[in-house]
């Protein structure tokens, strides 16, 4: 699995994370004080960047927590395959499919010749955006 690790009283808002084995980014982060008995509390809602759900966690600031590492390629798109595209990497040529975005204003811009930026987390890759089409 290609994660990092970090503390969570580090991160950021935008900043990528595993919460239940699915990666995510954090679209809020709240700190509580440390307290008489304890550390002080993080808690942050994230979007998982697969699925669009949302999820939640509250951990002391001075836990370790699994960082995605996001890598970020461009494709251009060989053919449209009912709901599957078929790719090339715009670098090392490979050609592999995936699923048609759920997203509409994506899926409908994808067309054979378009150029699209995928991300690849965890191993899991997933269209993100239409660059050319």
């Amino acid at each position: 699995m290609s994660v990092e690790y970090a503390e969570i009283g580090e991160l950021k808002e935008g900043s990528y994370v595993v919460i239940d084995g699915e990666p995510c980014r954090v679209v809020e982060i709240t700190k509580a004080k440390t307290g008489k008995h304890g550390s002080a509390k993080v808690h942050l809602v994230a979007l998982s960047i697969l699925s669009g759900a949302k999820k939640t966690l509250v951990a002391p600031a001075d836990q370790r927590i699994e960082i995605p590492i996001v890598n970020k390629r461009t494709a251009q798109v060989i053919a449209v395959l009912g709901d599957r595209v078929q790719l090339m990497d715009n670098e090392t040529y490979e050609t592999f499919e995936l699923e048609l975005p759920k997203e509409q204003e994506i899926a409908g811009r994808i067309k054979t010749g378009s150029e699209v930026e995928y991300w690849e987390v965890m191993g899991i890759r997933k269209i993100m955006r239409v660059l050319r089409s």
